[in-house]
């Protein structure tokens, strides 16, 4: 569970503990995108906002509402359990590199390849359910938000990926970390 979003957050610890906010505060306030308007992540959320000339109040309050948001976008590894338990009809996908996916994978799953990508975004069926799931949940949001940008409103990503998930939901799952990681 994040930290309660305040003015002495550090800037690590806001994106450690909120993966959208970065997303979130460069669509609102142009803050971390680019070098112009950079920021050090030992600076303080209320240090960022003074020197960008933001409203602290309106940064926590967008911050809020995006991750809120966020949250909707995610299923927990339960679940995804409860899911592939049911042999509900969807489609999983993982979006991990194809080594990863050789090594470990899911009952069902799917590697995300631009193939299969570009066939489900020319279905357009809004009404398939797509579930995503990456190594320990860093990019499936941003895999979220393009799959429902292409009209595949009905895609939710795995929170924590496919780790939390070997964790919480099915400890036969081989955990594994990534040197660069």
């Amino acid at each position: 569970m994040p930290t309660e979003l305040h003015a002495n957050l550090s800037m690590k610890s806001l994106l450690d503990q909120y993966p959208g906010a970065r997303r979130a505060l460069f669509s609102a306030f142009h803050i971390g995108g680019c070098q112009s308007c950079a920021y050090e992540l030992e600076e303080t959320l209320e240090e960022v906002c003074k020197s960008h000339s933001i409203d602290l109040d309106d940064a926590i309050k967008c911050l809020a509402e995006s991750q809120k948001h966020d949250a909707s976008m995610l299923i927990s590894p339960t679940e995804l359990k409860a899911l592939l338990d049911k042999t509900e009809s969807f489609i999983l996908l993982d979006t991990r590199t194809r080594e990863e996916f050789e090594a470990i994978t899911l009952p069902g799953a799917q590697l995300m390849t631009q193939e299969l990508q570009t066939s489900l975004f020319a279905e357009k069926n809004d009404h398939q359910k797509v579930v995503l799931i990456d190594h320990q949940g860093r990019s499936v949001l941003d895999h979220c938000a393009w799959f429902r940008g292409h009209g595949l409103s009905d895609t939710f990503g795995v929170d924590g990926g496919i780790d939390r998930y070997a964790k919480e939901a099915d400890p036969s799952i081989p955990r594994y970390r990534l040197e660069m990681d």
